[in-house]
């Protein structure tokens, strides 16, 4: 290979000068930066005189006369170019890298096509295949290189899998946001069920005052209670019974779809290797406790390592965070439910004690009609709350306890 520190490597720049851009000096420094630290002239060039990517890549363009091609992470690499890529000493050097094939014409991203070096090595690995070349930065070809070498641990290239990766993260934010959606209906349930509970109290009191014909100055006063009650609890009823519809069903739908999704993404793309801590040796019954074990000891902040940029290694540990909070999504709607269930248990005992209080204490008389819609609206409370209540009691005493964060210096 030749020595790169004796090639005049700021000479594609040169035409930065007759725009202005530059002076002499100013590439004679690139050139002694080269020389002396190992900093690529587009590097010192755009941090010393604050120029622009876009126009380093222009004058190493117009030098070679090859079309422009700036640096994009979701290029689709086939993966028979990665695997020779992989074993080549250019790309990790920052000289050329196979972006893209269209039909039998592989395209090369390269930073140096007058290297005879770099021309050679791609002609021994591409033998007889047509070629286009297209002019890059040298730092954006390193990119390249690490975003799509091949890492064990990811049974694939870096760049591809970010991308799929990506996917998932959207997937799991998807499931969140309807899970999300559901929880703010059975919000809204409860808020009907209060507007039920204080109608239903204002029909009890009003029953009461007309039955104990205790003197009051407005004579009206508890046959309005009575009215308005009966009103705001057919309201009540009618809005709650409207939304019951559109999600009852649909409540653990979600949750084993969403459930499915992070499944799928843990098994495909998962890399924990760390063995389950003690107290959660003993699997969990159902399958949202059993990722939830997985997932628990796993949040991390680990540095990169092997040179490849900081960002390849955040992506993977953004989607395991995506896939816990998902699960821990799927627990607040579980416990979002079993509350909506106590709720209306609450209210339902509540009114029916009513009932049966005036039942007994005033007897049977015209107005017991209306203790009796108390009694029949409790029972139907208590029926509804046991229906939210009872499947996910068993899922509750399974959330996670804690998530503990560790720090990987490695």
């Amino acid at each position: 290979m030749s020595d790169v520190r004796d090639v005049a490597v700021t000479v594609p720049f040169a035409s930065l000068m007759d725009r202005g851009l530059v002076t002499p000096k100013d590439l004679e420094a690139a050139q002694e930066a080269w020389r002396g630290q190992r900093v690529r002239p587009e590097v010192y060039l755009r941090q010393s005189l604050r120029l622009s990517r876009q126009d380093l890549r222009q004058a190493v363009s117009d030098y070679y006369a090859l079309s422009p091609l700036a640096y994009a992470e979701c290029l689709p690499v086939p993966e028979e170019l990665l695997r020779l890529a992989d074993k080549a000493s250019g790309p990790k050097r920052g000289l050329w890298f196979p972006v893209a094939q269209v039909g039998d014409v592989i395209v090369f991203a390269i930073s140096a096509p007058g290297d005879p070096d770099a021309m050679r090595e791609i002609e021994s690995l591409f033998p007889e295949r047509p070629k286009r070349f297209m002019a890059c930065l040298s730092e954006e070809v390193s990119w390249y290189a690490q975003d799509f070498a091949f890492r064990d641990i990811l049974r694939g290239p870096v760049g591809g899998q970010r991308t799929v990766m990506a996917y998932w993260r959207n997937t799991m934010a998807m499931w969140r946001t309807k899970l999300a959606c559901q929880r703010t209906n059975l919000a809204a349930g409860r808020t009907w069920l209060n507007i039920i509970r204080w109608s239903l109290g204002l029909v009890g009191m009003g029953n009461t005052l007309l039955r104990m014909k205790v003197p009051v100055k407005y004579p009206w006063a508890p046959w309005l209670a009575v009215v308005i009650g009966l009103v705001l609890t057919g309201v009540g009823v009618c809005a709650y019974l409207r939304l019951r519809r559109t999600w009852r069903g649909l409540l653990g739908h979600s949750l084993v779809e969403a459930t499915s999704a992070v499944l799928h993404f843990l098994e495909e793309y998962d890399t924990l290797d760390a063995p389950a801590p003690a107290d959660t040796a003993q699997k969990k019954k159902t399958m949202l406790g059993r990722l939830g074990d997985r997932l628990i000891n796993y949040s991390t902040l680990t540095l990169p390592r092997g040179g490849y940029r900081e960002r390849i290694t955040l992506a993977r540990e953004r989607n395991v965070l995506a896939a816990q909070r998902t699960i821990l999504a799927c627990y607040r709607n579980l416990a979002s439910q079993a509350r909506t269930g106590l709720a209306f248990l609450r209210t339902g005992v509540t009114v029916t004690i009513l009932g049966l209080g005036l039942v007994t204490y005033f007897g049977l008389d015209v107005w017991s009609v209306l203790d009796g819609l108390l009694i029949l609206a409790g029972m139907a409370m208590i029926a509804d709350g046991a229906a939210w209540y009872w499947p996910v009691r068993g899922e509750n005493t399974e959330t996670p306890r804690c998530m503990r964060f560790e720090y990987d210096d490695d």
